[in-house]
């Protein structure tokens, strides 16, 4: 028996920092990642998809959102099991029980609204967690394991949140506890476990048998996110009777978010930041967060924003991370003698490079200043 193991779809998902026609494209290529899910089942031969939680970003969606969403998954072809998770759980609120939803939900989607075993097939069995508020007061897929039994039916959980292995916090009520998960693989009743809320692909726990899949397509930087754009193809052998699981990733994303650390103290450096971001392909699905440190020259400094102007208006989205960069602008000596001005314009430039080499706001506009200079006398223009 074999399935395709998603989650974290957050469909209706922004990012702020997109460029502006950046963030429709980016919405639709992660419907289009679901809808994509239909080619994958047909090459692998999957009977079915579960979706282990936060299919949608939240409950308070755009009708468009949801009706585009619906349409995704009735192009995925074979039966779709959505989780609400902690995103868009199944509280007062449910987009699952909205008007909307419930008039066009495709046939071949099923939400599993209700905390238990639910049958795909005789022999096969889901066994749910939906999340029925943000809060949970307890370990949600725990307490769906404890009456089931070894009856040679195979059994694949569907739980979403953060496993207790992984959180500093072991006393918040909501945590998934592997300890648990492996009894229940141990006892025989579980024979793979599908969780979501981990955007990166993760194994938990060494029974190879119990695994996040991460998002389908990136949603934050890798530094963040170090595997993200992933589904899994799980086979189950329903002959023997340990019923023993194989996991195949299978990569589906094609946006990428990513974070360059750099050092500039020179023209040079510039320059091989300029070749750097000009050899990273796909820049209109590509997100770059610069962290820049170093020490230039104003006139090296001009260079670096005409730069990051330049790929700012290539990439889907560029720009620094505050946090991470420190960039020191100090004019150098002569930097500005051969700009081809004399008397009152001179001096004032000289005292212009004499504030920049000070301390304060004074001498960042002193710098700006300097900079605006260099850009109208043309000094360096790409």
């Amino acid at each position: 028996m074999r399935f395709v193991h998603t989650a974290d779809w957050q469909l209706g998902m922004t990012r702020y920092f997109l460029n502006g026609e950046a963030q429709p494209r980016y919405s639709a290529a992660r419907r289009d990642v679901v809808a994509e899910l239909g080619r994958v089942a047909a090459e692998s031969g999957a009977e079915f998809v579960v979706v282990a939680g936060d299919v949608f970003e939240h409950n308070q969606l755009a009708p468009r959102d949801v009706s585009q969403s619906l349409e995704a998954m009735r192009a995925i072809g074979v039966p779709v099991y959505l989780l609400p998770g902690n995103h868009d759980p199944l509280d007062a609120s449910s987009v699952y029980t909205s008007a909307l939803f419930t008039t066009e939900c495709p046939d071949n989607v099923t939400v599993l609204a209700r905390a238990g075993v639910h049958e795909v097939r005789p022999g096969v069995q889901l066994v749910a967690a939906p999340w029925t508020s943000k809060a949970p007061s307890s370990d949600p897929v725990a307490d769906v394991l404890a009456d089931l039994s070894a009856d040679g039916a195979v059994r694949i959980v569907v739980g979403h949140g953060g496993v207790d292995i992984f959180v500093p916090d072991k006393d918040r009520p909501s945590l998934i506890r592997l300890a648990a998960l492996e009894a229940a693989i141990d006892r025989g009743v579980v024979h793979y476990v599908a969780l979501g809320d981990k955007h990166s692909r993760m194994q938990v726990g060494s029974t190879g048998r119990i695994w996040y899949s991460g998002s389908p397509e990136v949603t934050n930087y890798d530094d963040i996110e170090a595997d993200p754009g992933h589904v899994l193809i799980v086979d189950v052998d329903e002959d023997d009777p340990a019923h023993p699981a194989r996991v195949e990733p299978r990569k589906v994303g094609r946006w990428r978010f990513v974070t360059l650390r750099r050092g500039v103290d020179s023209g040079r450096d510039v320059t091989d930041l300029d070749i750097n971001l000009d050899l990273l392909p796909d820049k209109e699905r590509t997100v770059v967060r610069l962290a820049l440190t170093g020490s230039l020259t104003v006139t090296d400094k001009a260079a670096l924003d005409r730069c990051l102007d330049k790929y700012d208006r290539l990439f889907a989205a560029l720009s620094l991370w505050e946090k991470q960069t420190d960039i020191a602008v100090m004019p150098a000596d002569g930097e500005f003698d051969d700009l081809g001005i004399g008397g009152f314009a001179a001096s004032a430039v000289d005292e212009l490079v004499g504030t920049a080499r000070s301390d304060g706001e004074a001498a960042d506009d002193a710098r700006a200043a300097l900079a605006l200079l260099l850009r109208l006398s043309d000094r360096g223009a790409a």
